[in-house]
């Protein structure tokens, strides 16, 4: 709706400024611009040009001087109606006039369009007249009176339907006339039409602007694609991409290195030296060539020089660049700028040297004494212009250095003349052997130095090749001083010293003992561990008559439990290993009914002796608790066990398992337990009936802790 109201609105602001006709179309269309031109054609292209290429300054080619004349005013009609179309668009949706794109022609149209429509509606909304009485030019009046009028009647009509108002708003055809020639104009405020309409008097006719295309209900406009119709004007090389309303040509290559893109898509060469683009130093002159440059140096050289890139003159060396430059028996010295030539001088060959006159040349006896070119000690014989070597046995003659150099033969035949090392002299070579061995009869060959006989190690020796190797016996390790003397191994410092005995180690030369503590406990018979000594058993321990013998690790105990009142001691008491059992069983007396009414039937007195345990990993289970199910219903009676009292720093639990069709309750010890201590829990083992609790046995554990030395 916004888009309509626009449209229609800077439809009417044209009409007012050009009127309802095209003058010069009609001035021209007349019989005396010539009967063979088609104006409307020569404006219609001036249109076209206008809307697809937005500038009107292209030549237009054509015979008649009137088309060019029609085409021209055409162009920039239908331009400034653009811009000024865009600028009222933007007052009417935005708000502002805010242009972010286009030439500086068409954002002064736009924005001065815009600003004169955004000053109208500001006069209509402050209630002022829509009279423009500025002197802001006759167009902007035009702009500013219609966006003002259009304004009042947008706040004078009601909610309700807009042609029902117009038709009951009866006003005079003359008066109206008076007020505004175009009141009565169907297409005022763009009537039904979507972006151009013409009220011929009979009917009301819609078109499009330039690029768009009439759809099949009359009223709306659709985009055409100039790029599928073929109605564009893109060249060879030039690629056809369809805009809204328009089209544009883009170049399908690019101009490359030193040229510029122009808005025709043609390529135009860059002056580098206008433009000031060059990297030319100050002492050269910027030449500009197509696609590139070229710097000239300001400075000339002079002859005899040549100038490098940098601008810098070189001397020019005349007797390499020129074609023998001098007379034969003339040497060419090159000179700065120049050259000279200089006349040759006898130059006697190696061997031979000038006489004293400087005439000729001579030979020279290189084997005169007291020069001996060959070396000493070898024989020398002089030839005109040279000489030659006889070399004694193990040289032989150099013909760069012209001597009588060493034979090296450890290189020449390495590892065929000696077994070991091969060292070379003068003439001749010497073999040795490597630490171990000796040299062998023959001088060349090397032989096994059995060490072992001269005792070297501290203990043991065993000859290998070329050496020999020290061992210690067991108990002892050889020395990192100095690999031959035998040092006792301190068994008990090693890092695993900790695990070879159970309580004390002892080291002794070449071994260790270990060794248990005083009391309690004995050496097993691997040497290592200690076994503690049932004082008990033994019959070793001092209890009395009254009290019974509890062995615990390290030592024993003497205990004495008696049974409460209606309990008697039960002749099945277990004698375990490491456990001791006391059992009471309930013995009431008869008719004595608060004695049965108890739920207690046993009391147990149990003592464990447990070890401290150093490596505590997981809890461990010390008492199983094997409970007897009464005769009740399975689905009736429950057993809960519990801890009572004893359990210092929450250091056991108590589980509920079931074993070989049996209820057990575990007792876990859950913390590690720093000894020696003596703890005691008090269990209870509770038969449940219906939530009453109908049979309980307690159990006290009697828990003695000593240090491990198993």
């Amino acid at each position: 709706m916004c888009a309509s109201v626009s449209g229609a609105l800077s439809d009417w602001v044209w009409k007012k400024m050009r009127g309802v006709e095209n003058p010069v179309t009609h001035l021209l269309s007349s019989p005396t611009a010539g009967a063979d031109v088609s104006m409307e054609t020569c404006c219609a292209d001036g249109h076209r040009t206008a809307t697809q290429k937005r500038d009107c300054s292209l030549p237009y080619t054509s015979e008649s001087k009137e088309c060019r004349m029609v085409h021209e005013q055409c162009c920039h009609s239908q331009l400034e109606e653009l811009h000024c179309a865009t600028g009222i668009n933007l007052a009417n949706e935005q708000g502002s006039c805010d242009v972010t794109s286009g030439t500086s022609s068409e954002v002064m149209f736009v924005k001065r369009c815009c600003y004169c429509c955004l000053l109208g509606k500001a006069a209509q909304a402050q209630g002022q007249s829509c009279e423009y009485s500025l002197m802001a030019g006759y167009q902007c009046g035009l702009v500013f009176r219609a966006c003002c009028v259009k304004g009042q009647e947008a706040a004078e009509l009601p909610p309700g339907d807009v042609m029902d108002l117009r038709e009951t708003a009866k006003i005079p055809e003359g008066e109206e006339e008076q007020e505004d020639p175009y009141r009565n104009d169907r297409c005022r405020g763009g009537g039904p039409c979507k972006q151009q309409c013409h009220d011929t008097g009979n009917e009301v006719v819609c078109s499009c602007f330039v690029g768009y295309q009439l759809l099949s209900d009359g009223v709306s406009c659709e985009d055409v694609n100039e790029c599928i119709t073929g109605t564009h004007s893109c060249r060879l090389g030039e690629s056809c991409v369809n805009t809204v309303g328009s089209f544009r040509c883009q170049r399908d290559s690019s101009c490359g290195t030193g040229y510029e893109l122009t808005e025709d898509n043609d390529c135009k060469d860059i002056d580098e030296c206008e433009s000031g683009i060059h990297n030319c130093l100050p002492d050269f002159i910027c030449q500009n060539t197509l696609g590139s440059f070229r710097c000239r140096p300001k400075l000339q050289c002079k002859s005899g020089f040549i100038q490098d890139a940098l601008g810098n003159c070189i001397d020019i060396n005349e007797c390499l660049s020129i074609s023998a430059p001098c007379p034969a028996g003339q040497t060419c010295i090159n000179t700065e700028g120049s050259y000279t030539c200089q006349k040759n001088v006898p130059n006697c060959g190696r061997g031979y040297h000038l006489n004293e006159e400087g005439t000729r040349c001579v030979d020279v006896d290189e084997c005169s004494l007291p020069s001996e070119p060959c070396g000493p000690g070898h024989l020398c014989i002089n030839s005109p212009g040279s000489f030659r070597c006889e070399c004694n046995a193990g040289y032989y003659f150099d013909g760069i250095s012209r001597t009588c150099v060493d034979i090296n033969e450890c290189r020449r035949y390495p590892g065929r003349l000696c077994g070991h090392k091969c060292e070379n002299t003068p003439g001749s070579y010497h073999c040795s052997c490597t630490v171990g061995f000796r040299l062998s009869a023959d001088g060349r060959s090397c032989e096994d130095v059995n060490e072992c006989t001269s005792n070297p190690c501290g203990q043991e020796c065993a000859n290998v090749y070329g050496s020999y190797q020290c061992y210690c016996r067991r108990g002892y390790q050889l020395s990192d001083v100095d690999g031959v003397t035998c040092e006792d191994i301190d068994e008990c410092a090693l890092p695993t010293g900790g695990h070879i005995c159970s309580y004390r180690c002892i080291n002794i030369p070449g071994s260790f003992q270990c060794s248990c503590p005083s009391t309690g406990y004995r050496l097993a018979p691997n040497g290592r561990n200690c076994q503690d000594i049932d004082e008990c058993v033994t019959g070793i321990h001092n209890c009395s008559i009254n009290e019974t013998c509890f062995n615990i690790q390290g030592g024993f105990r003497c205990l004495s439990f008696s049974c409460p009142e209606h309990y008697r001691r039960s002749a099945d008491t277990l004698r375990q290993e490491k456990t001791d059992t006391v059992r009471c069983v309930k013995s009431c007396r008869p008719n004595d009914v608060t004695c049965m009414l108890d739920p207690v039937h046993t009391i147990s007195h149990t003592v464990i002796s447990l070890p401290t345990f150093r490596e505590f990993s997981r809890p461990e289970e010390i008492v199983f608790l094997r409970a007897i199910t009464p005769a009740y219903p399975a689905n009736q009676a429950d057993i809960i066990f519990d801890i009572t009292e004893g359990n210092l720093r929450d250091s056991f639990d108590i589980i509920k398992r079931y074993m070989d069709g049996m209820t057990v309750g575990v007792v876990r010890q859950v913390r590690p337990i720093v000894g020696p201590f003596h703890a005691v829990l008090k269990l209870e083992m509770n038969y449940v009936v219906g939530g009453v609790v109908s049979h309980r046995n307690v159990v006290n554990v009697h828990i003695f802790v000593s240090e491990y030395w198993f």
